[in-house]
């Protein structure tokens, strides 16, 4: 939909469905994806909240990213060979890519021009965490607080502002949003960027509407850098939530997306995920994190029930590796109507030295315990890391805090934790 000088359209919501195809086949249909965000009623100003959180560090992070980007980086991930290589039973393939978002023409940048520009685009699923330049954040140089009616009765408004505070707390915000003549369609979007003396930066946006159709949709995105007060190294965070639900049947699913990096090369990222399709039901989470050092953690959990059979199946996988020593273990599992379960389990052990022990069992007596020569292949480095996440961060590292009067310096907290990703949304009833 479009709130212009052209008027307010909206535009049926559509959604795909899919198959899970890492649990046996469902009755129909039970993955979607919907053309429309989450509404989120009563969405605050970015600077509600007026305190800032205080940091710990001796440094200022930007001094020390500065330090960091002059050194020469290898991108290239470091690959361990043992002798590797196992085909591991219960692999799942997890969506690296980011989707492109349609190519956005500016708004807001000229406070006497017509009504803004939506970007009702839906959340899509399964495409992780955006990049600055899928979001495009255009914030205003200077106040405005406008609103009009199109030639089609639907209405518009744009505002933006300012807030500061303790410590050299600064906040510069963007909202904008309209509706249909009847109500019956709606989009929000605010943008903001946050800083202090202390060295934090960040930068978000978070988008909601609603159609005709009852279809409703919400979506939030941010970006953070600090100091880590007990490492004193740079540290940057990212994190997306994507809900949409669907006005017409039972159908819902709700994303959060989280990625943490610092300047030594520590990694750790992860998802939840959970949808439902009238009786069928789905759930996934993963993790993954690296230390920088050669030492890699990955675990994924997914499950899924259909309520009117009374089934429910799933499968689960961790492995853990250092220096071509490590393991794999897993296990998959279904529950039938009748309420009796079967599983498999299974594990890999691997010596560094091309040998490799597998075993497991079933619940229907199978069972199995070998030693075999095979290669040993992971991960030591993540594919995105802390050099790419620096590349992609320049907005965030652009933002400039207020000016530190001469004598004055940041108040620390050194008692207080790093930002963690937002919590799931209050979606009401």
């Amino acid at each position: 939909m479009a709130a212009s000088s052209r008027g307010f359209a909206p535009q049926p919501l559509g959604f795909r469905i899919r198959r899970v195809r890492a649990f046996p086949p469902l009755q129909g249909p039970r993955t979607l994806e919907f053309r429309r965000r989450k509404v989120q009623e009563g969405i605050l100003s970015c600077c509600s909240d007026s305190e800032i959180r205080k940091r710990t560090q001796r440094k200022s992070p930007a001094d020390t990213l500065e330090e960091w980007r002059r050194m020469e980086v290898n991108n290239s991930p470091r690959r361990f060979r043992a002798r590797a290589m196992p085909a591991t039973p219960l692999s799942f393939a997890r969506s690296k890519g980011l989707s492109k978002q349609k190519d956005f023409y500016p708004r807001c940048n000229n406070p006497k021009n017509n009504a803004p520009q939506s970007r009702d685009t839906p959340p899509e699923r399964d495409t992780g965490i955006g990049s600055e330049k899928d979001w495009g954040i255009n914030l205003l140089d200077e106040h405005v607080n406008e609103s009009g009616i199109n030639q089609d009765g639907s209405t518009w408004y744009q505002e933006s502002g300012e807030e500061r505070g303790d410590n050299g707390y600064k906040c510069r915000w963007n909202k904008m949003g309209g509706q249909s003549h009847d109500g019956s369609s709606e989009w929000k979007e605010n943008w903001w960027e946050k800083s202090d003396w202390t060295g934090y930066k960040e930068l978000g946006a978070e988008k909601s509407g609603k159609n005709a159709d009852g279809d409703s949709w919400w979506e939030t995105w941010q970006e953070v850098l600090y100091q880590d007060e007990w490492s004193n190294l740079a540290r940057i965070e990212r994190s997306a939530q994507k809900q949409a639900k669907s006005g017409s049947e039972n159908a819902e699913w709700y994303e959060n997306w989280w990625e943490k990096y610092d300047a030594k090369g520590w990694t750790k990222k992860g998802a939840y995920k959970h949808g439902t399709l009238n009786d069928q039901s789905w759930w996934e989470k993963w993790g993954e994190e690296y230390d920088g050092r050669g030492s890699v953690n990955k675990w994924t959990d997914k499950w899924a029930a259909q309520a009117n059979l009374g089934t429910k199946w799933g499968d689960k996988w961790e492995e853990n590796f250092f220096s071509g020593i490590g393991s794999r273990h897993g296990e998959t599992w279904h529950l039938s109507p009748t309420g009796e379960r079967w599983s498999r389990t299974w594990g890999e052990e691997h010596f560094g030295n091309g040998k490799v022990h597998k075993y497991g069992k079933s619940t229907t007596r199978e069972s199995w315990d070998i030693v075999v020569d095979e290669e040993t292949y992971y991960e030591s480095e993540p594919h995105y890391g802390w050099a790419d996440v620096v590349r992609d961060s320049t907005q965030l590292l652009s933002i400039k805090p207020l000016e530190r009067p001469p004598g004055v310096f940041p108040d620390m907290d050194f008692g207080s934790s790093p930002p963690r990703p937002p919590g799931p949304p209050s979606t009401g009833s």
